[in-house]
Protein backbone atom coordinates (compact mmCIF):
# COMPACT_ATOMS: atom_id res chain seq x y z
CA UNK A 1 0.00 0.00 0.00
CA UNK A 2 1.21 3.36 -0.92
CA UNK A 3 2.80 5.46 1.90
CA UNK A 4 1.34 8.75 2.94
CA UNK A 5 3.49 11.60 4.13
CA UNK A 6 3.73 14.93 4.81
CA UNK A 7 5.93 16.93 3.10
CA UNK A 8 6.73 20.83 3.82
CA UNK A 9 6.15 23.17 1.07
CA UNK A 10 8.03 24.49 -1.49
CA UNK A 11 8.01 26.25 -4.74
CA UNK A 12 7.68 24.73 -7.30
CA UNK A 13 -4.14 17.83 -17.63
CA UNK A 14 -6.58 16.23 -20.01
CA UNK A 15 -12.90 8.23 -17.80
CA UNK A 16 -14.10 2.10 -14.32
CA UNK A 17 -15.50 -1.97 -13.77
CA UNK A 18 -17.72 -4.50 -12.93
CA UNK A 19 -15.25 -4.15 -15.92
CA UNK A 20 -14.69 -1.26 -17.70
CA UNK A 21 -13.11 -0.69 -21.25
CA UNK A 22 -12.28 2.61 -22.57
CA UNK A 23 -12.45 2.98 -26.03
CA UNK A 24 -11.53 5.94 -27.46
CA UNK A 25 -12.52 6.12 -31.71
CA UNK A 26 -10.51 7.66 -34.53
CA UNK A 27 -11.19 11.00 -35.92
CA UNK A 28 -13.05 9.33 -38.24
CA UNK A 29 -15.15 8.21 -35.40
CA UNK A 30 -17.70 10.85 -34.31
CA UNK A 31 -20.37 9.35 -32.46
CA UNK A 32 -20.61 7.60 -28.75
CA UNK A 33 -22.44 4.24 -28.19
CA UNK A 34 -22.96 2.33 -24.80
CA UNK A 35 -24.36 -1.30 -24.37
CA UNK A 36 -25.58 -2.85 -21.50
CA UNK A 37 -24.51 -6.61 -21.37
CA UNK A 38 -26.36 -9.33 -20.11
CA UNK A 39 -25.33 -12.97 -19.41
CA UNK A 40 -26.46 -14.61 -22.96
CA UNK A 41 -24.22 -12.37 -24.81
CA UNK A 42 -22.49 -14.58 -27.33
CA UNK A 43 -19.79 -14.51 -29.82
CA UNK A 44 -21.11 -12.45 -33.00
CA UNK A 45 -22.13 -15.07 -36.28
CA UNK A 46 -20.85 -14.34 -39.35
CA UNK A 47 -24.13 -12.51 -41.04
CA UNK A 48 -24.33 -9.24 -41.42
CA UNK A 49 -24.50 -7.07 -38.42
CA UNK A 50 -25.55 -2.83 -38.70
CA UNK A 51 -22.61 -2.14 -39.88
CA UNK A 52 -22.03 -4.67 -42.22
CA UNK A 53 -19.95 -7.90 -42.87
CA UNK A 54 -16.90 -8.11 -41.67
CA UNK A 55 -14.16 -8.33 -44.28
CA UNK A 56 -12.92 -11.80 -45.11
CA UNK A 57 -9.22 -13.11 -45.19
CA UNK A 58 -6.40 -12.68 -42.79
CA UNK A 59 -6.74 -10.41 -39.81
CA UNK A 60 -6.73 -6.90 -39.74
CA UNK A 61 -3.74 -5.44 -37.97
CA UNK A 62 -4.76 -3.37 -34.97
CA UNK A 63 -8.53 -5.22 -35.07
CA UNK A 64 -7.76 -7.00 -31.99
CA UNK A 65 -6.61 -5.94 -28.60
CA UNK A 66 -6.95 -6.82 -24.82
CA UNK A 67 -10.05 -8.65 -24.94
CA UNK A 68 -11.92 -6.31 -27.84
CA UNK A 69 -12.26 -7.27 -31.16
CA UNK A 70 -13.62 -4.96 -34.10
CA UNK A 71 -16.18 -6.92 -35.95
CA UNK A 72 -17.20 -4.48 -38.74
CA UNK A 73 -16.60 -1.13 -40.53
CA UNK A 74 -18.97 0.58 -42.61
CA UNK A 75 -19.55 4.27 -43.51
CA UNK A 76 -21.70 4.79 -40.88
CA UNK A 77 -20.69 2.72 -37.53
CA UNK A 78 -18.18 0.78 -36.08
CA UNK A 79 -19.13 -2.66 -34.52
CA UNK A 80 -16.67 -4.51 -31.83
CA UNK A 81 -17.30 -6.57 -29.31
CA UNK A 82 -15.89 -7.50 -26.12
CA UNK A 83 -15.08 -10.43 -24.19
CA UNK A 84 -14.44 -10.11 -19.73
CA UNK A 85 -11.87 -12.66 -19.46
CA UNK A 86 -12.17 -11.27 -15.37
CA UNK A 87 -14.08 -12.86 -12.34
CA UNK A 88 -16.16 -10.18 -11.91
CA UNK A 89 -18.32 -7.72 -14.01
CA UNK A 90 -16.87 -5.12 -15.55
CA UNK A 91 -17.65 -1.90 -17.68
CA UNK A 92 -15.35 -1.88 -21.37
CA UNK A 93 -14.45 1.42 -22.97
CA UNK A 94 -12.41 1.33 -26.14
CA UNK A 95 -10.78 3.71 -28.08
CA UNK A 96 -9.78 3.25 -32.02
CA UNK A 97 -7.30 5.06 -34.22
CA UNK A 98 -6.74 6.09 -37.49
CA UNK A 99 -3.87 3.95 -39.14
CA UNK A 100 -3.60 6.21 -42.67
CA UNK A 101 -1.04 8.62 -43.34
CA UNK A 102 -0.92 12.43 -43.60
CA UNK A 103 -4.36 12.72 -41.76
CA UNK A 104 -5.65 14.53 -38.76
CA UNK A 105 -8.25 13.31 -36.13
CA UNK A 106 -11.30 15.56 -35.78
CA UNK A 107 -13.06 14.34 -32.69
CA UNK A 108 -12.38 11.82 -29.68
CA UNK A 109 -15.30 10.05 -29.16
CA UNK A 110 -15.99 6.87 -26.85
CA UNK A 111 -18.17 3.68 -27.33
CA UNK A 112 -18.84 1.99 -24.03
CA UNK A 113 -19.80 -1.62 -23.04
CA UNK A 114 -21.34 -1.65 -19.48
CA UNK A 115 -21.89 -4.70 -16.93
CA UNK A 116 -20.17 -7.33 -19.16
CA UNK A 117 -20.85 -10.31 -16.78
CA UNK A 118 -17.35 -12.94 -16.41
CA UNK A 119 -16.53 -15.05 -19.03
CA UNK A 120 -19.36 -13.17 -21.26
CA UNK A 121 -18.58 -11.11 -24.30
CA UNK A 122 -21.22 -8.61 -25.72
CA UNK A 123 -21.11 -6.47 -28.68
CA UNK A 124 -20.87 -2.08 -28.12
CA UNK A 125 -21.03 0.15 -31.62
CA UNK A 126 -20.01 3.54 -32.26
CA UNK A 127 -21.34 5.60 -35.23
CA UNK A 128 -19.51 7.57 -37.66
CA UNK A 129 -19.41 11.01 -38.27
CA UNK A 130 -19.54 12.93 -41.40
CA UNK A 131 -16.35 14.45 -40.28
CA UNK A 132 -13.84 11.71 -40.84
CA UNK A 133 -10.07 12.23 -40.65
CA UNK A 134 -9.15 15.44 -43.20
CA UNK A 135 -7.79 14.16 -46.10
CA UNK A 136 -10.19 11.53 -46.72
CA UNK A 137 -12.47 12.27 -49.93
CA UNK A 138 -15.59 10.77 -50.36
CA UNK A 139 -15.17 7.14 -51.90
CA UNK A 140 -12.33 5.85 -50.22
CA UNK A 141 -12.57 2.72 -47.90
CA UNK A 142 -12.09 3.26 -44.42
CA UNK A 143 -11.75 -0.13 -43.13
CA UNK A 144 -8.21 -0.66 -43.33
CA UNK A 145 -7.99 2.78 -41.39
CA UNK A 146 -9.19 1.66 -38.36
CA UNK A 147 -7.40 -0.13 -35.58
CA UNK A 148 -7.87 -0.36 -31.58
CA UNK A 149 -5.23 1.87 -29.89
CA UNK A 150 -6.14 1.51 -26.13
CA UNK A 151 -8.61 -0.57 -23.93
CA UNK A 152 -9.35 0.31 -20.30
CA UNK A 153 -11.56 -1.78 -17.98
CA UNK A 154 -12.81 -1.06 -14.33
CA UNK A 155 -14.82 -3.34 -12.14
CA UNK A 156 -19.00 -2.30 -12.71
CA UNK A 157 -18.97 -2.32 -9.04
CA UNK A 158 -16.44 0.57 -8.58
CA UNK A 159 -17.56 2.15 -11.68
CA UNK A 160 -17.68 6.16 -11.12
CA UNK A 161 -20.89 8.06 -11.46
CA UNK A 162 -21.63 11.85 -12.60
CA UNK A 163 -25.65 11.24 -13.60
CA UNK A 164 -27.98 8.61 -13.41
CA UNK A 165 -29.22 6.49 -10.76
CA UNK A 166 -27.67 7.67 -7.17
CA UNK A 167 -25.31 4.68 -6.54
CA UNK A 168 -26.42 2.66 -3.70
CA UNK A 169 -23.23 4.10 -1.63
CA UNK A 170 -25.28 7.40 -2.14
CA UNK A 171 -22.54 9.26 -3.34
CA UNK A 172 -21.41 9.90 -6.55
CA UNK A 173 -17.71 10.21 -7.21
CA UNK A 174 -15.99 10.85 -10.74
CA UNK A 175 -12.86 12.42 -12.01
CA UNK A 176 -12.65 15.17 -14.77
CA UNK A 177 -10.76 15.77 -18.04
CA UNK A 178 -7.75 17.30 -16.03
CA UNK A 179 -5.11 19.74 -17.00
CA UNK A 180 -1.56 19.56 -18.41
CA UNK A 181 1.15 21.79 -18.76
CA UNK A 182 5.01 20.87 -19.13
CA UNK A 183 4.73 17.53 -17.59
CA UNK A 184 2.29 18.77 -14.78
CA UNK A 185 -0.49 17.10 -14.77
CA UNK A 186 -3.43 18.13 -12.33
CA UNK A 187 -7.22 15.97 -12.27
CA UNK A 188 -9.82 16.94 -10.24
CA UNK A 189 -12.21 14.58 -8.20
CA UNK A 190 -15.21 15.08 -7.24
CA UNK A 191 -18.25 13.91 -4.85
CA UNK A 192 -21.66 15.01 -4.73
CA UNK A 193 -24.05 13.79 -2.02
CA UNK A 194 -26.91 12.37 -3.73
CA UNK A 195 -28.09 10.22 -0.86
CA UNK A 196 -30.73 11.83 2.02
CA UNK A 197 -27.78 11.05 4.59
CA UNK A 198 -25.43 13.92 5.63
CA UNK A 199 -21.66 12.19 4.43
CA UNK A 200 -19.06 13.60 6.70
CA UNK A 201 -15.91 14.09 4.97
CA UNK A 202 -12.81 15.00 7.28
CA UNK A 203 -9.05 15.26 5.84
CA UNK A 204 -8.35 13.60 2.01
CA UNK A 205 -9.15 10.93 0.17
CA UNK A 206 -7.59 7.49 0.37
CA UNK A 207 -6.04 6.26 -3.09
CA UNK A 208 -4.24 3.66 -4.79
CA UNK A 209 -2.38 4.24 -8.12
CA UNK A 210 -2.85 0.94 -10.23
CA UNK A 211 -1.11 -0.19 -13.58
CA UNK A 212 -2.39 -2.16 -16.40
CA UNK A 213 -3.21 -5.48 -14.78
CA UNK A 214 -4.81 -3.55 -12.14
CA UNK A 215 -2.04 -4.28 -9.80
CA UNK A 216 -0.95 -1.75 -7.32
CA UNK A 217 1.58 0.47 -8.36
CA UNK A 218 4.80 0.28 -5.41
CA UNK A 219 6.70 1.94 -4.55
CA UNK A 220 4.67 5.04 -4.80
CA UNK A 221 4.77 8.02 -2.39
CA UNK A 222 1.58 9.84 -1.57
CA UNK A 223 1.75 13.17 -0.35
CA UNK A 224 -0.77 14.82 1.48
CA UNK A 225 -1.21 18.75 -0.91
CA UNK A 226 0.24 19.53 -4.15
CA UNK A 227 3.16 21.88 -3.00
CA UNK A 228 5.43 19.09 -3.07
CA UNK A 229 4.97 18.75 -6.73
CA UNK A 230 4.08 22.13 -7.94
CA UNK A 231 3.33 25.35 -6.87
CA UNK A 232 -0.41 27.19 -7.92
CA UNK A 233 -1.94 23.93 -8.15
CA UNK A 234 -4.51 24.73 -5.65
CA UNK A 235 -4.30 21.54 -3.81
CA UNK A 236 -2.89 22.94 -0.44
CA UNK A 237 -6.12 24.05 1.57
CA UNK A 238 -5.94 22.82 4.96
CA UNK A 239 -7.66 19.50 6.05
CA UNK A 240 -10.96 20.42 7.35
CA UNK A 241 -13.95 18.36 8.89
CA UNK A 242 -17.15 18.97 7.57
CA UNK A 243 -20.76 17.86 6.38
CA UNK A 244 -22.32 17.68 2.77
CA UNK A 245 -26.24 17.57 3.29
CA UNK A 246 -28.08 15.97 0.54
CA UNK A 247 -27.39 17.46 -2.79
CA UNK A 248 -23.86 19.13 -1.64
CA UNK A 249 -20.30 18.58 -3.15
CA UNK A 250 -17.03 18.69 -2.50
CA UNK A 251 -13.80 18.65 -4.69
CA UNK A 252 -10.02 17.48 -4.42
CA UNK A 253 -7.10 17.34 -6.68
CA UNK A 254 -4.50 14.61 -8.15
CA UNK A 255 -1.05 16.19 -8.69
CA UNK A 256 1.78 14.78 -10.36
CA UNK A 257 5.08 15.26 -13.35
CA UNK A 258 5.55 13.05 -15.29
CA UNK A 259 9.48 13.80 -14.84
CA UNK A 260 11.90 10.97 -16.99
CA UNK A 261 15.54 10.62 -15.83
CA UNK A 262 17.47 7.18 -16.01
CA UNK A 263 17.31 6.38 -12.68
CA UNK A 264 14.04 3.88 -13.47
CA UNK A 265 11.53 3.05 -15.97
CA UNK A 266 8.81 5.62 -16.30
CA UNK A 267 5.81 4.54 -14.39
CA UNK A 268 2.20 4.42 -16.67
CA UNK A 269 -1.10 4.07 -13.67
CA UNK A 270 -4.19 3.97 -15.94
CA UNK A 271 -6.07 3.40 -12.40
CA UNK A 272 -7.22 5.29 -9.43
CA UNK A 273 -8.66 3.52 -6.91
CA UNK A 274 -10.51 6.25 -4.91
CA UNK A 275 -12.17 6.27 -1.18
CA UNK A 276 -13.60 9.37 0.21
CA UNK A 277 -13.20 7.92 3.70
CA UNK A 278 -11.77 5.26 5.39
CA UNK A 279 -14.74 3.23 5.24
CA UNK A 280 -16.03 4.28 2.06
CA UNK A 281 -16.83 1.72 -1.08
CA UNK A 282 -13.98 1.99 -3.33
CA UNK A 283 -14.63 3.98 -6.90
CA UNK A 284 -12.08 3.54 -9.50
CA UNK A 285 -11.15 6.35 -12.03
CA UNK A 286 -8.95 6.42 -15.08
CA UNK A 287 -6.82 9.31 -14.76
CA UNK A 288 -3.75 8.13 -16.63
CA UNK A 289 -1.15 8.70 -14.54
CA UNK A 290 1.83 9.48 -16.52
CA UNK A 291 3.99 9.06 -13.15
CA UNK A 292 7.70 8.72 -15.44
CA UNK A 293 10.08 8.16 -12.50
CA UNK A 294 9.23 10.56 -9.85
CA UNK A 295 7.20 8.14 -7.99
CA UNK A 296 4.87 10.68 -6.28
CA UNK A 297 1.34 11.74 -6.51
CA UNK A 298 0.02 14.74 -4.56
CA UNK A 299 -3.77 14.75 -3.01
CA UNK A 300 -5.14 17.91 -1.74
CA UNK A 301 -8.37 18.05 1.12
CA UNK A 302 -11.46 17.87 0.59
CA UNK A 303 -13.09 21.16 0.19
CA UNK A 304 -16.71 22.32 -0.28
CA UNK A 305 -17.61 22.93 -4.16
CA UNK A 306 -21.12 24.08 -5.32
CA UNK A 307 -22.91 21.68 -7.23
CA UNK A 308 -25.45 22.44 -10.07
CA UNK A 309 -28.80 21.97 -9.66
CA UNK A 310 -29.70 18.36 -11.56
Amino acid sequence: MPTIATRPARPARSAVVTVVAVVAAAALLAGCGEVTADAGSAAPAASAGPCGVAPTGAAREGWARDGVRILSVSDTCAEFEVTNAGAEAADFSVLFGWTGRDERLNSDPTGTVTAVPPGATARGRVDVGSGGPRGLTSGQPIIPGVKITRVRSIPTAEAPSQGGPCPASGVRLYADRGDAAMGLRVVGLHLVNCGTSPVTLDGYPQVQALDEAHKAVDPLEVLKGGAAIATGTGADAPPQRFVLAAGEGASSMVVWRNTNDASSAPVLAPYLRVRATPDAAPVTVTPELDLGTTGRLGIGAWTREVVAPS
